[in-house]
């Protein structure tokens, strides 16, 4: 069994700076791609980065170099800086990781349980 247990939301300022992380653990032979999505109330669920196993990254339109993700492997973690904060940022957001769990699995999706992300301002 695959968890993804994310931490570091809460509620900030606009202009203020928050960093999230998730760790994937249990049956792991592999990781590939993580990254984090988001939802609004009402809005469909949208890509905010992800990362390739290879630390390449890419980015949601309007993230305009506000936002870094970077991962390490070793620990299965991926990490999301999130600087310049707009109220317009606030929603859940989810992590997301594709995961081989054993040599014969194929590579299969995994979601975090998401953590509010909350911008005043």
């Amino acid at each position: 069994q695959v968890r993804l247990v994310e931490s570091g939301g809460g509620t900030v300022q606009a202009g203020g700076s928050l960093r999230l992380s998730c760790a994937a653990s249990g049956s792991i032979y592999r990781v590939d791609a993580m990254g984090y999505y988001r939802q609004a109330p009402g809005n469909q669920r949208e890509l905010v980065a992800s990362i390739s196993s290879r630390g390449r990254p890419l980015h949601g339109d309007f993230v305009k170099g506000r936002f870094t993700i970077s991962r390490d492997n070793a620990k299965n973690t991926v990490y999301l800086q999130m600087n310049s904060l707009k109220p317009e940022d606030t929603a859940v957001y989810f992590c997301k990781a594709n995961v081989k769990p054993s040599v014969s699995d194929w590579l299969t999706e995994y979601w975090g349980q998401g953590t509010q992300v909350t911008v005043s301002s």
